[in-house]
């Protein structure tokens, strides 16, 4: 039998599969499992997009390859008047954008349009874990940028080699962050953009949260910085802001020079997400309104670190994304924790350490609870962990 490719060696068991394996024998047996694990948002997607989707699937000219450039115009238009809405920046859709079936599609596949064997990459720690495999397989030197509460989970430029700084290609970043959510000031991005023009590296920005925000805050994005165009490309996502995760929908925008040779990738792998869903994309970006889900993850946010707190966890309101980040408070590993809380509590968290050796020590959990209605199964998981973490705290 043929053996398989030695690349395939170096991906480690997808995080989340086995969590989902773990999780499902434990429903077989009738356990009552709180999910904090996967961040998949459980409300439906907005009706009136899955209309327009219905719609759009009567269209015969869609039940064809679509042979744009770049993705379906009517999409790619839509996204750049609402990009200009949201954020100010005026992009061109045919040069500045590139339609993606789903950013993480996108992101790993920027990575194999740029990374050769010996090519540098500068990769945060923790991370959400797409950027570091796909650049390992790439065969790229990756040098891991820590992410310290300390420093408010931002990464320290002045930390990172000049040497290797001039070696690397792509300088991968995601804020609203996943897994600390964790939000970049724009002068953040102004420093960033400012140290990629320095060592002509790609800033890859990572939005897929940027619509998930609680109490007024509104995100910050590298290309509202003056000159950005030249060093960043940006990826943004309709499945987390309008629940469409399954959907497999976003979009590429930024430099174009970043742009054309992912375009260019992407025409020799794929033949583009069928036409009805980008039209129904294009529908969601002018129109949708998904505030009810939004208010919904302040609640269950508000109920979930409010009882962590009130049971003496020290946990931090998150202004945008839906994961809660919270350290370990029993001397635990990270692993060992998680463990415990699904044997003893049936609450499911995903160990930090899954997102980098940065991430010991803490615990992640996501807001997106399937059959939560006001809050009260994260209120009810507060009281769960805080239970097991007191008992842990006496051993």
């Amino acid at each position: 039998m043929p053996s398989r490719s030695a690349r395939l060696e170096k991906i480690p068991p997808y995080l989340f599969a086995e969590i989902a394996r773990v999780k499902a024998e434990m429903r077989a047996r009738g356990e009552d499992i709180i999910d904090l694990g996967i961040g998949d948002p459980d409300q439906p997607t907005p009706a009136d997009v899955v209309h327009a989707l219905a719609k759009a699937a009567t269209e015969p000219a869609y039940h064809r390859y679509d042979e744009s450039p770049r993705g379906l115009p009517k999409f790619l238009e839509a996204g750049a008047r609402w990009y200009k809405r949201e954020y100010g920046v005026e992009l061109d859709p045919n040069t500045e954008m590139l339609e993606v079936i789903g950013s993480k599609e996108g992101l790993a596949h920027l990575a194999w349009a740029f990374l050769d064997p010996g090519d540098g990459v500068i990769v945060p720690d923790p991370a959400y874990p797409v950027y570091r495999i796909q650049s390992d397989m790439c065969g790229a030197d990756i040098f891991d940028v820590k992410l310290t509460e300390e420093n408010g989970f931002l990464p320290k430029l002045e930390d990172i080699p000049t040497d290797l700084a001039r070696r690397a290609k792509l300088f991968f970043t995601c804020y609203p962050n996943n897994p600390t959510g964790a939000t970049a000031p724009l002068s953040f991005y102004e420093d960033a953009v400012r140290f990629c023009q320095d060592h002509d590296i790609f800033l890859v920005a990572d939005l897929a949260y940027a619509q998930v925000t609680y109490d007024g805050y509104r995100c910050a994005t590298a290309l509202q910085v003056e000159g950005s165009k030249d060093c960043v490309i940006e990826f943004h996502s309709l499945s987390k802001p309008y629940n469409m995760t399954g959907w497999r929908i976003g979009f590429a925008c930024g430099c174009p020079d970043a742009i054309a040779p992912l375009s260019r990738l992407k025409d020799n792998i794929d033949s583009k997400q069928f036409a009805a869903i980008a039209d129904a994309g294009a529908f969601a970006l002018e129109n949708a309104n998904n505030s009810k889900t939004m208010d919904l993850y302040k609640k269950r946010r508000d109920a979930l670190v409010d009882g962590l707190n009130a049971a003496g966890w020290q946990v931090k309101k998150p202004d945008a994304a839906f994961y809660i980040w919270a350290r370990v408070p029993t001397g635990e590993s990270s692993a060992q924790f998680a463990k415990r809380l699904l044997e003893e509590a049936k609450v499911l968290v995903i160990p930090g350490n899954g997102y980098g050796p940065a991430g010991e020590g803490y615990v992640r959990m996501s807001l997106t609870v399937s059959g939560d209605i006001n809050g009260e199964r994260l209120a009810e998981a507060a009281v769960r962990m805080s239970k097991v973490a007191l008992a842990g705290s006496r051993v």
